[in-house]
């Protein structure tokens, strides 16, 4: 773990800690660190499986598809 000394959001401190139930700075602190690295690293997996999508058609299948359903809908 690292001590460092940083001057944060206090508003932003504290939604945090009243939404996710921290009790310190420190849990919350850590709790947003995870969360932002989480999503970013859903988002990079997410890219790949849509670059892979492409690679297969699938993109532009699932369009045809959707483009089918709403002219289907319109009638």
């Amino acid at each position: 773990m690292t001590v460092t000394q940083i001057d944060l959001d206090d508003d932003a401190l504290q939604r945090t800690m009243t939404l996710s139930g921290t009790r310190t700075k420190k849990d919350a602190v850590n709790l947003a660190l995870r969360y932002y690295a989480e999503q970013q690293q859903r988002a990079a997996q997410l890219a790949r499986h849509l670059e892979r999508a492409r690679d297969w058609d699938a993109v532009r299948h699932a369009e045809e598809l959707h483009r089918a359903e709403k002219a289907a809908r319109g009638r």
